[in-house]
């Protein structure tokens, strides 16, 4: 009777810590994926991610254009050998450009294009300058639908001359690819709540969706310091941190 007493105490002692230690292994996996920042991550298997040989940044003042303190510049990776661009699972994604060009520029004007897989143009539209040096967005229209597995070859020009014979473009120009996700990722992002859908996106290197999930957040909570963190970090892990603390113009 005093063995099987003696068993039952060690059993009592001793099988707890290990369920404790696992609560607390699991509690603490859960914080770290609570607190961690979205940085842009190559995606296997995809070498191109979406993008084509471009120029994320402007050239420096053209015609009547200023010369400006930071360059017009697309808010989308850009790779080695001038690879620019990004990838999506939206059917009509929005595109981001910090614009140092203001509207009170005479004569000043810019325009965005949308060219298919073929070069064949599927969207143009005028872009109005903004107010101040800022960022901003084109949104595709309800017609505009981009197919998966198919590479975009987008523009985003500025002109600031009427002379359109004479005048050169400051521009910027990549591309972006649609694709399908996986079972494992769309369960992942079902339960995920909306800041962590941007650590999600960018884990899997899919570029616009995790900053326009971040856009969108932002604009919801201007001042949450922990969306502010995390804007500078994605911006950050493709090396557009100078970019973080320009406002947006929509």
């Amino acid at each position: 009777m005093r063995l099987i007493f003696t068993i039952a105490l060690i059993l009592t002692n001793t099988i707890p810590y290990p369920i404790q230690a696992i609560a607390q292994t699991q509690k603490l996996t859960q914080t770290n994926n609570n607190t961690s920042r979205p940085a842009l991550k190559l995606p296997k298997g995809s070498p191109t991610m979406g993008t084509v040989t471009g120029r994320r940044q402007g050239m420096g003042s053209r015609d009547n254009c200023p010369a400006v303190a930071t360059q017009l510049t697309a808010l989308v990776p850009s790779l080695p050998k001038n690879d620019v661009g990004g990838l999506t699972i939206s059917e009509r994604p929005t595109f981001l450009f910090y614009v140092p060009y203001t509207s009170n520029l005479p004569n000043a004007n810019a325009q965005f294009t949308l060219n298919d897989s073929a070069d064949n143009k599927i969207y143009t539209s005028p872009v109005a300058l903004p107010s101040k040096p800022s960022v901003v967005a084109v949104s595709l229209p309800a017609h505009v639908i981009l197919q998966e597995n198919q590479t975009y070859h987008w523009y985003f020009k500025v002109n600031c001359s009427q002379q359109q014979a004479a005048n050169v473009s400051i521009y910027v120009e990549g591309g972006i690819q649609r694709i399908k996700l996986n079972t494992i990722i769309l369960q992942q992002l079902e339960a995920a709540k909306p800041q962590q859908k941007a650590v999600i996106y960018a884990d899997n290197g899919i570029w616009f969706d995790a900053i326009n999930t971040l856009v969108q957040l932002s604009r919801s909570n201007p001042n949450d310091t922990s969306i502010k963190a995390d804007w500078q970090s994605l911006l950050l892990s493709v090396g557009l941190e100078s970019l973080s603390s320009f406002p947006f113009s929509f």
